[in-house]
């Protein structure tokens, strides 16, 4: 009986770990801070607004830090998708959409944080 219950403590312990290291995320966890699947830096927007449904980054902006692009695959809290002025979706994370930077040249790299003090890279 106690080997069979510590069995099963082990087996929910590992299930929860899995859970939260969730392989169907967008996005993935590297140094405290949210990465794409290169491993490039992902920032939010001050100007963008929570669950507004969409960018402000446009144009010249959207040049300098492209959208973090959401797929057709269903996606689940704290994640979702916009949908862009030019039809294109973009990721979400807590109702904030994700943006690269491109000064960010290899993974790890985190130039745009704190930029012009409205880009911030995501760490929760």
């Amino acid at each position: 009986m106690k080997s069979s219950f510590l069995s099963c403590a082990v087996l929910l312990a590992v299930c929860s770990a899995s859970a939260l290291a969730n392989p169907d995320a967008p996005l993935k966890r590297a140094n405290g801070m949210l990465v794409d699947a290169n491993g490039m830096t992902v920032y939010t927007f001050d100007k963008d607004t929570a669950n507004s449904g969409k960018s402000v980054c446009v144009e010249k902006c959207a040049q300098n830090w492209p959208a973090v692009q959401a797929g057709d695959g269903t996606l689940a809290e704290p994640y979702s998708a916009i949908t862009r002025a030019d039809g294109t979706k973009q990721l979400a994370y807590k109702g904030k959409p994700l943006y690269t930077f491109v000064k960010d040249k290899k993974a790890g790299d985190k130039e745009g944080d704190k930029a012009m003090n409205a880009w911030h890279v995501v760490t929760d």
